[in-house]
């Protein structure tokens, strides 16, 4: 199973926004290359497919898409790929926001 991560800023003393609004991310992530906005991850499996519904910023790398979502004001990432964890930092510092475990 992938590690998750949270890219929020709850842990910051004074931050210019508590939350990072849905509206914030899709203006972010349409000005970054390699993403794209879905209002649904489609998941298959070997016997099955599963979709859910959400906020989800796809990042195409190689020949993969991996979703970073936004959920009540934060956005969450498994890293399911190494390449993620640079993206994640870069993502959390464009933001002005922290990386956490979760």
């Amino acid at each position: 199973m992938n590690q998750r991560f949270r890219i929020t800023r709850s842990m910051q003393e004074n931050p210019v926004e508590q939350s990072i609004s849905l509206e914030e991310c899709k203006d972010y992530f349409a000005s970054q290359p390699d993403f794209s906005y879905s209002r649904e991850l489609i998941i298959q499996g070997a016997e099955s497919t599963m979709s859910i519904e959400g906020d989800f910023f796809m990042w195409k790398y190689a020949d993969v898409e991996i979703p970073f979502r936004h959920y009540m004001g934060d956005v969450y990432v498994a890293i399911s790929n190494e390449a993620v964890v640079p993206k994640m930092i870069e993502i959390a510092t464009d933001l002005q926001a922290d990386v956490v475990d979760g």
